[in-house]
């Protein structure tokens, strides 16, 4: 099947012959006549505090959207034994959780979220001679000390070799959220244009501590943190950044700008709280069971070896807690070409318990909320242990040629689909181009 739909090729053709001209309405020149409104959490209203831009702040994205939900409790699979310790069934031991069992309440980070020296030295780019120094040849793109030696002969050359130095990043935690919020802050105090006029040699010192989302924010600041994070950040490292978040993004083409490509998946995204939670990568308490590892061990050999057309997926971490997938948009529906990221959460009760399914790309559709969370009947009321992933998603796309518009996530999108059937295909189209398709289009 085509990347690239009829329509797109249409557009092409038109614009050659007006010599690279937009024609007076085309679709990329018209602006985006929609977007939800998340200058305050949609949920609480800003009561629990401010959301900066995102759809849901952070004490209500906690308390609802927790790092790995816990469907049933721990006594859902015991069975009360007879004296003879028989329960009456032959089922694997590993399914009789008992308050014997030990807890691993643990939730350690993977050892790539540890990304304490983002920059390859605290030399300020400013200086001409530290430009030319690292720019040559025998250059080192991470090397700490800047000694000018060649890949094969620096040590540390790459990201692996910066992991697992200073402390990692704490993910969102509600206690924390509503402590900082019951807890007054004492004014900063500080002089006015203090951080603006902070010398580049302090600057990067602070940016050798951030992880790869918050150093892509900084470069949003200004043109000067730009420069700064451009120039000590190489492309390489933008592209191994991409790598660990998208592990299903396959770029079309072959010269890209990895720091502009990453910034663009970032801002593609419904809420960058998810994003941190499939990478943070947290797991539930307790122990995975038999059942569940060879469900999951199945799937994924399907999933695998025979793709459902337009789908992928692939797990994030060693028990199969957090996937990553991507659907491909139906062809003849607005969505043609795009490929939108979901993230999934697979508890440790699956089967018995449906995964939390939640798109990553943004999307213009009835039965998605802004938040990105999925209006399906099959993952909410209806749930089958016949279900599996792959069927999920499949149900996922068949969704996107025909929504359900009865009962929606998003009303005012339900009713535009409804009554201005031509307005809505044409934002969903537009809503494709600029956030589902960074593998054709440039950044």
């Amino acid at each position: 099947m085509s990347v690239v739909g009829p329509e797109f090729f249409s557009f092409i053709k038109k614009l050659e012959d007006n010599g690279d001209k937009l024609l007076p309405g085309s679709p990329i020149e018209q602006p985006l006549e929609f977007e939800f409104n998340n200058s305050s959490c949609y949920i609480c209203n800003g009561y629990y505090g401010p959301s900066f831009g995102e759809p849901v702040c952070i004490t209500c994205h906690a308390f609802l959207f927790p790092d790995f939900p816990s469907y049933l409790p721990s006594s859902y699979f015991c069975s009360e034994k007879t004296d003879d310790g028989d329960s009456g069934n032959d089922e694997p031991s590993d399914l009789n959780f008992s308050s014997e069992r030990k807890i691993n309440k643990a939730c350690p980070l993977p050892a790539w979220w540890y990304y304490r020296n983002s920059l390859d030295s605290e030399t300020s780019p400013e200086d001409e001679t530290s430009r030319t120094s690292n720019s040559g040849p025998g250059a080192s793109g991470s090397g700490s000390g800047g000694s000018g030696s060649g890949p094969s002969s620096a040590p540390r050359e790459g990201i692996e070799d910066l992991v697992g130095q200073g402390q990692p990043p704490q993910p969102p935690s509600l206690s924390r959220s509503l402590q900082a919020l019951s807890t007054p802050r004492l004014p900063d105090n500080l002089a006015p244009g203090l951080v603006e006029h902070l010398p580049s040699e302090v600057l990067l010192c602070i940016f050798r501590y951030l992880d790869d989302l918050s150093l892509c924010a900084c470069a949003c600041v200004c043109v000067r943190w730009r420069r700064l994070v451009v120039a000590r950040v190489p492309p390489p490292r933008w592209a191994a950044f991409a790598a660990r978040r998208w592990p299903l993004f396959r770029p079309l083409l072959a010269n890209i700008d990895w720091q502009k490509k990453y910034q663009s998946l970032v801002e593609s995204c419904f809420c960058r709280n998810c994003l941190v939670q499939m990478c943070v990568q947290a797991q539930p308490a307790g122990d995975e069971n038999a059942w569940r590892r060879n469900r999951l061990k199945i799937e994924l050999k399907m999933l695998r070896n025979d793709p459902p057309e337009g789908i992928a997926a692939t797990p994030l971490d060693a028990k199969c807690c957090h996937w990553q997938a991507s659907v491909t948009g139906p062809v003849g529906s607005p969505y043609e070409g795009g490929v939108f990221y979901l993230y999934i959460q697979v508890p440790y009760s699956y089967p018995m318990s449906p995964p939390v399914v939640r798109f990553l790309t943004r999307i213009l559709h009835p039965n998605v909320s802004r938040h990105g969370d999925v209006g399906i009947d099959s993952v909410h009321h209806n749930w089958s242990l016949a279900l599996t992933l792959s069927k999920v998603l499949i149900s996922i796309q068949s969704l996107l040629t025909d929504p359900y518009t009865t009962v929606c996530m998003e009303p005012e999108v339900g009713a535009m689909y409804v009554r201005e059937r031509g307005r809505f295909e044409a934002l969903a189209r537009r809503w494709t181009w600029r956030y589902a398709m960074h593998d054709v289009l440039p950044a």
